[in-house]
């Protein structure tokens, strides 16, 4: 691998013995914070402003009650009354909450759309700030005026022009900055910037799921049902106020190398390394281990995206537990995965990878198969805490190990192929886990669904062959680039 592309503060590191500077990479992760916030707060909120404007829309109630005179609804009610339930019962008929779910999906679709692409043109983006920061410039204050502006939406149409801007432009920044750590770091120590990035994405969204209560305790003095609307504006203001300090803090206090240099990665070439940029660039072997890593990708977020969006209804069902009692039990799991970040990305970098990785998702799935062997209530805080843990474990691993099949010059288009998978799982687990949970009648499929995407990952991990740090063609860069210097 040639030297080109290789950040000098990589190389620095490189040559100075690989020790993480832990300052460097928490400033790196300001970003990755303010994403993590916005979107903690973006889900419940949306959701809510969502159903006050469709419920009030004479356009959604005329539709809600063309659907419910279908044909096939009678049906449909019959399978309803059949468990228990009376379709229309108490309540017209309204598709509302199926509107929602789809619009609360806008954000992964366009991730998946978009993010390759702005991660690509990022590679080969030239200026004087680098490659990834412009990017970030740009888009981080421009999301932050449009997250502020949401609640102020009054009606259907604004809302939704809104929501797609937001997302979109969210989809501009979100591979460049998640990309910045890889290239500001060595190939080995990626691992442990990795988990340091996700530890301070964990507070993020920790910041993001308590600033409602934040907000209306400085704000108004106490938790009021009659100041919800001040509080959701107060609290969006909030993640906006977060969006641009980061964006502030990465202008700062992080510095990238001028990419218009020679030597300073595949933008320095222009358009004619667009081919350069492809996978066609990877060997047969290498572009194998991509296609298997992504499915494997595709499968363990598929697994963990069951987990977090469907536990409190778990915990309703079989556990008898309130909404915020269920939220508790998942801060443990929250909790438990910020306290394996560390952890796991020493051990990435000790034992590999891969075997990190693997290890990770054995614990997951025997903690989960143990609960619905015994159906213990002790046992399930005990899979809230291995099970965060082990989560953490293979996070962790994971995008350094895709970011290494590609190479230093590819950070940012592999960085998007990776959010394809992951936000591809996203879109569909909700989907087929409902299927699943529809079949069995019971939420204690979801304890047996986790384990089984696992084990399909686990699978599929087994023939990805690469993504090891190499170190010895580590110091072989090095000394090139060093004699390219001397010349």
């Amino acid at each position: 691998m040639s030297p080109t592309g290789h950040n000098a503060e990589a190389l620095a590191q490189i040559a100075a013995g690989e020790k993480l500077d832990v300052k460097k990479t928490i400033l790196i992760g300001a970003g990755f914070m303010a994403s993590s916030i916005a979107w903690q707060i973006y889900d419940p909120y949306v959701t809510k402003l969502l159903d006050r404007l469709l419920s009030a829309s004479d356009t959604v109630a005329q539709w809600s009650h063309n659907v419910a005179g279908a044909p096939g609804m009678s049906v449909l009610a019959r399978l309803f009354e059949a468990q228990g339930d009376k379709l229309g019962e108490g309540a017209a008929f309204t598709i509302v909450p199926l509107l929602i779910g789809i619009i609360m999906t806008f954000d992964n679709i366009f991730g998946v759309i978009f993010q390759p692409a702005f991660g690509k043109l990022s590679d080969r983006h030239r200026s004087k700030w680098g490659k990834r920061r412009p990017f970030i410039f740009v888009g981080a204050p421009v999301s932050a005026v449009l997250f502020a502006l949401i609640p102020w939406m009054h009606t259907v149409p604004t809302l939704m022009a809104t929501i797609i801007l937001f997302v979109f432009v969210m989809s501009l920044w979100r591979s460049p900055v998640v990309a910045l750590m890889p290239d500001l770091t060595a190939p080995k120590l990626r691992s442990e910037g990795n988990a340091i990035i996700n530890l301070v994405g964990g507070v993020g969204g920790a910041i993001g799921l308590s600033a409602g209560t934040i907000v209306t305790a400085l704000a108004f003095g106490a938790i009021d049902k009659s100041v919800d609307l001040a509080e959701s504006k107060a609290v969006f203001a909030l993640g906006a106020v977060v969006m641009i300090a980061a964006t502030l803090v990465l202008r700062y206090k992080v510095q990238e190398q001028d990419s218009r240099l020679p030597g300073a990665g595949a933008a320095a070439s222009g358009a004619g390394d667009k081919e350069k940029l492809s996978l066609k660039n990877l060997d047969k072997g290498a572009r194998r281990s991509l296609y298997f890593m992504l499915i494997t990708l595709f499968f363990l977020f598929s697994g963990a995206n069951a987990v977090q969006t469907f536990f409190s209804l778990f915990a309703a069902e079989q556990l008898g537990k309130s909404t915020s009692e269920a939220t508790m039990m998942m801060l443990v799991f929250a909790v438990a995965s910020m306290a394996a970040a560390i952890p796991a990305g020493k051990c990435g970098k000790k034992y590999g990878r891969k075997k990190t990785i693997l290890a990770g998702m054995v614990a997951f799935m025997l903690v989960f198969l143990l609960y619905v062997l015994t159906h213990s209530m002790s046992i399930i805080w005990v899979a809230l805490v291995v099970g965060g843990a082990a989560n953490m474990f293979v996070t962790v691993n994971t995008l350094p190990l895709v970011l290494e099949i590609g190479g230093l010059d590819k950070v940012g288009t592999f960085t998007g192929y990776y959010y394809t998978a992951t936000f591809s799982a996203q879109i569909a687990s909700p989907i087929i886990y409902g299927f699943v949970r529809m079949i069995t009648g019971s939420y204690i499929s979801l304890f047996v669904y986790c384990p089984v995407m696992f084990a399909l990952a686990l699978f599929f991990l087994l023939f990805v062959k690469h993504g090891e740090a190499d170190q010895n063609a580590l110091e072989e860069t090095v000394k090139q680039l060093e004699l390219e210097n001397a010349d």
